[in-house]
C-alpha cells in the first residue's frame, strides 16, 4: 500500500458515480485540504483529511508506503481522448509553408499533410515506429497524462493500417498508461483513388475492417468527415460496416466546416465528435439530444490559426465538453495536456474548475473509461500526479510554459 500525506489539495474528488459533467456543473470542482490518499493494489482505496481517526490508522501500518506530497496537489491523471501519436519522424517543412501563407488544403493537394505521413509511415519498421511512439508517451507521462487514446490513420492500405495498430497493441503490453487503440483508415483519401473515393470506402469496407477486427487491434473506428474528406454518405456507410463488427464510433468532424460529422456521428451514437470548430445552432441541439462527447483539440485551431470551437455556447447550452491534445505530426505536435488545459481557458474561456475536468472526467467519457479513471474516487484506477508546491488550482492553467508535476503515480505504482 502507498499513502500520499500533506497534500495541499486533493482535486476533483467525486463518489457521485456520474460519467460526465455538464453545462453550469462543470463549474462545481470538489476538493479536500490538507489531504492524504491510500492507494491498494492498482486503486484508490481511500482519502481524507489529516486530522482524521482514519489517516492515523493507515499511517501506522506496517506494511505501507509514504510519500510526501510536500504540499503539493494530487489530481487525477489527464485523460487525453484523442492523438495519433503513432507516425513517423515530422513535418516541420510544412510548418514552414503554413507561415508562408499556405492553407491546410493547399498543402495537402501538394501532396503533403496526412499523405506525407503516409508515405514515411510506410517507409518506416514497426521497431522504428515502436521507439518513437515510446519516447512520445515517456514524454505525455511526465506532463501528467495517464490514459491516451491512439489513432491509426497514417497508413492508408491495409498492410500498413494494420501495422500502426499492431504498433499500438505493443504499448498496450509495453507501457504504464492506460491505451485505447482507434482504426482511422478513413483519413484521407489516399493518391491512387483521388478521382474514386467510394473505391477506397469499399476498400476500407471489405478489407480493412474484417481483418481489424478479426485481430482484435482496434477498440473504437472513426472517420475524417469534413469538406475534402469523407462525405456524410461515405461515413455512414463506414460507420455501419464498423458497428457490424463491434466497433464503437468516434468522429473527426467539422474542423474545415459545416460538415454533416456532428449529425451523423450522433445518429450511430458515436462515443465522441472531435475537432468542432464549426458548430451552430442545429449542431448544439443535435448533441444535446444524444450521449455523445464534443472534444475540442485546441492544439490543431492554435497551430493552424484556425477558428476555435465554441465551448462557452456549447457549456452554456448544457452540452459536456471534453479536450484533447490530438498530437500528431501536422496540425498538432504537441501531446502536452497541461499547455491543453491553459488553451481551454485563455483562447475558449473555460473557468479553470471548467478546463480541469473536461481534461479529466470529461475525457475519460470520451474514450471509454469514464469508470475507472478521470476522478478521484474510491475504486478507481490510481492514476495520479502530483504536483510541485503551487498556490492555488488556478496556477495549473495559469503558469502555462512550467511543468507543474513532480511526481506521477500510474496503476498505483510511482513512475517518478
Amino acid at each position: 500500500m502507498i499513502i500520499i500525506t500533506n497534500i495541499q489539495q486533493l482535486v476533483n474528488v467525486d463518489e457521485s458515480g456520474r460519467a460526465v459533467k455538464v453545462g453550469k456543473d462543470m463549474q462545481k470542482l470538489n476538493t479536500i485540504s490538507n489531504a492524504w490518499l491510500l492507494i491498494e493494489g492498482d486503486e484508490i482505496r481511500d482519502y481524507g483529511e489529516m486530522n482524521s481517526s482514519e489517516f492515523q490508522q493507515f499511517i501506522n501500518l506496517s506494511d505501507v508506503e509514504v510519500i510526501d506530497a510536500e504540499n503539493g496537489m494530487v489530481f487525477p491523471s489527464f485523460c487525453d481522448s484523442h492523438t495519433h501519436l503513432v507516425y513517423a519522424g515530422s513535418r516541420e517543412q510544412e510548418f514552414v509553408d503554413k507561415i508562408l501563407g499556405l492553407s491546410y488544403e493547399e498543402i495537402a493537394r501538394r501532396g503533403g499533410g496526412i499523405l506525407n505521413s503516409a508515405q514515411l509511415l510506410h517507409q518506416t519498421s514497426e521497431e522504428q515506429l515502436l521507439d518513437q511512439a515510446l519516447f512520445r508517451l515517456d514524454e505525455i507521462i511526465h506532463y501528467g497524462t495517464g490514459a491516451v487514446e491512439i489513432k491509426s490513420g497514417y497508413g492508408l492500405n491495409t498492410e500498413d493500417e494494420l501495422k500502426i495498430l499492431r504498433v499500438i497493441q505493443r504499448l498496450k503490453e509495453l507501457s504504464p498508461l492506460t491505451i485505447k487503440s482507434t482504426f482511422l483508415g478513413a483519413h484521407a483519401i489516399p493518391w491512387e483513388y483521388k478521382d474514386a473515393p467510394d473505391d477506397y470506402v469499399d476498400v476500407i469496407i471489405q478489407e480493412m475492417i474484417p481483418q481489424v477486427a478479426s485481430e482484435g487491434l482496434a477498440d473504437f473506428i472513426d472517420v475524417f468527415c469534413d469538406k475534402g474528406f469523407f462525405t456524410p454518405e461515405q461515413t455512414d456507410r463506414i460507420l455501419m460496416a464498423g458497428m457490424k463488427y463491434g466497433l464503437k464510433a468516434k468522429i473527426h468532424a467539422n474542423e474545415l466546416d459545416f460538415s454533416g460529422g456532428v449529425q451523423v456521428g450522433v445518429k450511430y451514437n458515436a462515443l465522441s465528435v472531435d475537432h468542432l470548430e464549426h458548430v451552430g445552432d442545429e449542431e448544439i441541439e443535435c448533441l444535446l439530444q444524444s450521449e455523445t462527447m464534443p472534444t475540442i483539440l485546441p492544439g490543431a485551431a492554435f497551430f493552424l490559426n484556425m477558428p476555435h470551437a465554441p465551448a462557452r455556447k456549447m457549456i452554456d447550452a448544457g452540452l459536456p465538453v471534453a479536450f484533447a491534445s490530438d498530437y500528431n505530426p501536422g496540425s498538432s505536435p504537441s501531446g502536452n495536456m497541461q499547455l491543453v488545459l491553459s488553451l481551454a481557458c485563455i483562447q475558449y474561456h473555460l473557468l479553470p474548475e471548467e478546463a480541469i475536468l473536461a481534461t479529466t472526467l470529461n475525457s475519460a467519457y470520451a474514450m471509454g473509461i469514464d469508470d475507472i479513471m478521470g476522478s478521484i474516487t474510491r475504486g478507481k484506477k490510481a492514476n495520479l500526479f502530483i504536483t510541485h508546491p503551487i498556490p492555488s488550482t488556478y496556477f495549473m492553467p495559469y503558469a502555462f510554459g512550467s511543468n507543474k508535476v513532480k511526481h506521477a503515480i500510474l496503476n498505483g505504482q510511482k513512475i517518478f
